[in-house]
């Protein structure tokens, strides 16, 4: 995002950028957090990583009908003064669905041709492929982008 941000002077000069999770409830955050804490406690001292890694065979994931399931929103909030604007990009499986068309449209967005750069090197997908990506993903892909106000 940074990096985006400082190739493309749409962003502004003051642009910052911050990512947290949002939970509604407390217990949520405590619990979940207890869990993932001890997950990663227990997975630096052999015996336990060694019990983590049985939990799950190589290749082994969730099946269809979960996967099928699966969704994901993701919500921006922009501030800039007193003004406000939140976007939202929403779609369904992230693990393994929506990721894999993030991948293909990007890939035919570039085999295309349309990416709005002509620079060079290491690019980020904003810089390198932005808005064409875009509507690649909400026309083919089923995600949507919307502005909430």
């Amino acid at each position: 995002v940074k990096r985006s941000a400082r190739a493309l002077d749409e962003y502004g000069p003051e642009f910052s950028y911050g990512h947290y999770a949002a939970v509604k409830k407390t217990l949520t955050l405590v619990v979940g957090g207890a869990a993932m804490g001890s997950i990663l406690a227990g997975a630096q001292f052999a015996p336990t990583r060694k019990l983590l890694l049985k939990l799950r065979d190589p290749g082994e994931g969730p099946s269809r009908e979960q996967r099928a399931k699966g969704w994901f929103k993701v919500r921006f909030i922009a501030r800039a003064g007193d003004a406000e604007l939140q976007t939202q990009v929403a779609g369904g499986d992230p693990g393994y669905g929506d990721t894999a068309k993030m991948l293909g449209e990007s890939a035919l967005c570039l085999a295309a041709g349309e990416s709005p750069s002509s620079e060079g090197g290491v690019l980020t997908p904003a810089v390198g492929l932005g808005r064409p990506l875009i509507q690649r993903l909400q026309d083919n892909a089923g995600m949507t982008f919307e502005v909430l106000g």
